[in-house]
């Protein structure tokens, strides 16, 4: 009995590649480095222009007579907004003799509580002299309003109690008049009235008793509180350092500057939609990168090393050439230099086995129209891509960025490899190239992946990939460079036939199933 393997359903794609998109963020590190390096000169350019204005500060005792050692700061922070009222601040022009008005002053200073009895008052002005007589002034009227209100509410509270107070002795009266006048009546209802009116009598002193003591507390808790308001801090002027405040303010600026540039890197990575990473460019196209080169080459170790993957990258591709039984093109996508360059490497290393041709078919025939140095191969353009004489051996260079001429890539080359600049080309175009370059039955052999990310390490191998196309009728085809008869170039408008994926080959159970 043979057991059938099922395959596999494809694992969700996540809604936001978190790798691809901190590796597309770095390799847009110029756009947040700018936007950082911006911040931080805006922030010494307001440190510089827009110094603070003069300022004093003074500090304020302030007394409760709600204190508790729970408070979480509530009476303070009435405090705070009390000092920001248009009553303290006409008192302090007043006593100023300033003719602005309160609302303006208003907006030159500010209170802040330290404590649940400290508050700090700072104040701005034209000077440091005038900025510490705003602040003194200030504290004064706070201060003053204060104590004005806890003798308004001590005095409100003794009145209130000794209007009780005479209420009771009016009470306290009647019931002494008619003790008076029962004093001469006899009888057991006489007797018990008359102790009732003397138990009433007893309370009502007790209570007028109460009240005194209570009023004059009222009283005597006032000037405590008063005293215990204060200032306890003189108004002084705050001396600013120019060098700490425009390190203060580049900092600011360049975490600012950072956080908009990261965020614009993000979210421009996102809508773009631009691949970076190896393994998904080549799910894009659909072909396995062959090799990869820097764009750029700054330093001597480097441009060694960029040397060498050149060199390898023209040894790969020259044995692909050889190896061709058909023309083989280079098509670019968004570094059309570098691919002229590969070109005429390939052309070079090629040409000891051969004349070599190369047909220029990038926009604005950049190989075609270059000043020629001695050694180089020849140069064609595209239109005569058809007088090369079938002896010589071909290399076609054209593009397939938008705009391209799809038809003409099939005269360039019928075998091609892909030089792709990683995060150009948008997931919808590579889409679209792989989709054109079956259509007209161009093999994509492999992928040169130009600039990529140092620190990518996916894999950018398709193992499940499709195969080279075939349906080809008649004889084998001959080699990049011999003639070929005319059946050989006849070609079967078909399908490339799918490779099966690898979870559909069956493997034997067992050794009598195998044989």
């Amino acid at each position: 009995m043979t057991a059938r393997t099922t395959p596999q359903p494809p694992a969700a794609a996540p809604l936001i590649d978190l790798q691809a998109l901190v590796v597309a963020v770095r390799r847009r590190r110029r756009l947040w480095c700018a936007m950082g390096l911006l911040g931080l000169l805006a922030g010494v350019a307001v440190a510089l222009l827009l110094p603070p204005p003069p300022t004093a500060e003074t500090t304020v005792l302030v007394a409760h007579q709600e204190d508790q050692p729970n408070d979480p700061g509530t009476l303070i922070r009435t405090d705070v907004g009390l000092l920001h009222t248009t009553r303290i601040a006409g008192q302090a022009l007043r006593s100023l003799g300033s003719p602005e008005k309160p609302e303006d002053f208003m907006e030159d200073y500010a209170g802040a509580g330290l404590t649940n009895n400290l508050l700090r008052i700072t104040v701005s002005g034209d000077s440091d002299a005038e900025a510490v007589a705003r602040a003194g002034a200030l504290a004064d009227a706070f201060v003053a309003d204060h104590v004005r209100r806890i003798q308004e509410a001590a005095n409100a509270e003794a009145t209130s109690l000794l209007d009780q107070r005479d209420r009771m002795r009016e009470d306290l009266a009647e019931v002494d008049r008619a003790i008076g006048e029962g004093a001469s009546e006899s009888g057991p209802k006489a007797s018990a009235n008359l102790e009732s009116l003397f138990a009433r009598r007893a309370e009502l002193t007790s209570r007028i008793a109460d009240f005194d003591q209570r009023a004059a507390e009222a009283r005597m808790g006032t000037p405590r509180l008063v005293a215990g308001t204060q200032i306890v801090d003189a108004p002084r002027a705050v001396r600013h350092s120019l060098p700490r405040a425009a390190a203060t303010d580049a900092g600011i600026g360049l975490v600012l500057g950072l956080a908009l540039g990261l965020a614009a890197a993000a979210v421009g990575t996102v809508v773009a939609d631009r691949p970076v990473l190896r393994r998904d460019i080549a799910a894009h196209l659909g072909a396995s990168v062959l090799a990869e080169l820097p764009r750029r080459s700054s330093g001597r170790w480097r441009r060694r090393r960029t040397r060498t993957a050149r060199e390898r990258l023209t040894t790969t591709l020259a044995r692909t050439v050889r190896g061709s039984a058909e023309p083989v093109s280079l098509l670019e996508l968004g570094c059309a230099p570098s691919t002229g360059a590969i070109a005429l490497d390939l052309a070079g290393a090629l040409a000891p086995q051969g004349p070599v041709v190369v047909v220029d078919g990038l926009p604005g025939a950049r190989l075609a129209r270059r000043r020629p140095r001695p050694g180089d191969p020849a140069v064609v353009g595209g239109e005569a891509a058809g007088t090369v004489p079938p002896g010589e051996l071909r290399l076609g260079v054209g593009s397939v960025a938008p705009g391209t001429a799809w038809t003409d890539l099939r005269y360039l080359g019928t075998r091609t490899v892909l030089v792709v600049r990683a995060g150009h080309g948008s997931t919808a175009w590579l889409h679209t190239v792989a989709r054109q370059l079956a259509d007209q039955h161009v093999e994509v052999v492999g992928v040169v992946l130009i600039d990529p990310d140092p620190r990518d390490r996916t894999d950018g191998t398709l193992w499940d990939g499709p195969p080279a196309p075939r349906g080809r009728s008649g004889p084998p085809a001959p080699r990049n460079g011999e003639a070929a008869p005319h059946a050989v170039q006849t070609v079967r408008e078909e399908r490339p036939a799918e490779r099966r994926p690898t979870w559909a080959v069956r493997v034997p159970d067992s050794d009598q199933e195998a044989r």
